[in-house]
């Protein structure tokens, strides 16, 4: 088939813009000969529970699935029962981002809690921790949190240790939507068991399309009691993989070595190179009038524009707005960010704010 894209078009809407990392496509080709059995009867799905073990401890159940919004829905109702809700964050992704999937196909009432960096504390969480034994409330029985977070920020280890001991204290459970789980592992320099089984996390949802994977994430039980039923739910949730080896493939090669840390060092980087490129244009007069509106931690970059920069930008580059009232966006980088695209955009967005 012909390539029907420009190869050489580079944008910073969304580490799902990358294609896939040339060790993950490899690792799919080879599995791809002979027959194995289907719906994850296979050598490769088996393996992927040995290499989840290296990363969490023995005792783990990694349930590969297709997408991220599966995963959650999927995370998320094996941990309640009907009458279940779950307290989030206004800004998660369950919240924002999924079209309602956690309500429509899920089943689950939301209790989002604003929050200025889309963190939540045990104080936040209390806002919505009430109403035990009342047949009139939803009752709260999972807290739900995304690290790292949809504004780009961080939970330290402490934190989420202090919200997995609080919620446990009250009898809930905690769930991690790890979309760019690898992002916050790169960023606090831990081992990924450092911040979830160890920080007292029941269940993770584990991402690796936004690290390198053409498609695959995984629903990772960290603690069996707090999961029931999910062999069934990922079945009629539409989650199970025929040709489930293909997914597990690329789990496998994102972390049975370093891969998957690699990947996220490097997007990372890229941010971090992009935030301090803009700061020193700001320090010296080639950029103006552009503001952050949040810390860059992990491979997001949220910042203000003067009015009409961001479309004429959009020109040049692909990326998104975050909140148009206030002429906020967000730029993402990708595990095949280039300096030269960072350098490139960054020389574009200086001569737009001085013109």
């Amino acid at each position: 088939m012909s390539v029907l894209h420009d190869t050489a078009v580079r944008g910073f809407a969304s580490d799902n813009y990358s294609g896939i990392h040339p060790e993950v496509l490899s690792a799919i080709a080879a599995a791809n000969d002979g027959h194995q059995g289907a719906y994850g009867a296979d050598a490769y799905t088996a393996r992927l529970q040995e290499v989840f073990a290296t990363h969490f401890g023995d005792g783990v159940v990694a349930f590969p699935v297709f997408n991220g919004t599966g995963a959650n829905v999927t995370a998320l109702q094996s941990m309640l029962p009907r009458w279940g809700a779950v307290i989030s964050a206004s800004t998660a992704h369950i919240n924002v981002d999924e079209g309602g999937a956690p309500e429509r196909i899920g089943g689950i009432k939301l209790l989002t809690v604003p929050t200025e960096d889309g963190k939540l504390t045990p104080e936040l969480v209390d806002r919505e921790a009430w109403g035990w034994g009342d047949q009139h409330r939803a009752q709260p029985l999972v807290v739900s949190i995304t690290q790292s977070t949809e504004l780009g920020t961080l939970y330290t280890a402490e934190e989420i240790r202090a919200l997995a001991d609080h919620a446990h204290e009250r009898g809930m459970r905690l769930h991690v939507d790890g979309a760019r789980l690898a992002n916050a592992a790169a960023a606090l320099d831990l081992p990924l068991r450092a911040f979830t089984r160890d920080a007292g996390v029941d269940v993770l949802s584990f991402g690796g399309t936004k690290n390198g994977a053409m498609l695959g994430e995984a629903v990772v039980v960290l603690d069996p009691a707090a999961a029931d039923g999910l062999v069934y739910a990922r079945k009629f949730n539409m989650q199970l993989a025929s040709k489930m080896r293909f997914v597990s493939a690329q789990l496998i090669a994102l972390l049975e070595g370093d891969l998957w840390l690699r990947n996220a060092r490097h997007s990372n980087a890229m941010a971090a190179r992009l935030r301090s490129a803009i700061e020193q244009g700001l320090a010296d007069g080639s950029i103006r009038g552009v503001g952050f509106t949040q810390p860059t931690q992990a491979n997001g970059v949220f910042a203000t524009l003067p009015d009409g920069v961001a479309d004429r930008l959009r020109e040049s580059f692909r990326f998104y707005d975050w909140d148009a009232s206030r002429n906020e966006v967000r730029w993402m980088c990708s595990f095949d960010t280039q300096e030269s695209d960072v350098d490139a955009f960054v020389a574009e967005l200086g001569r737009l704010t001085r013109g």
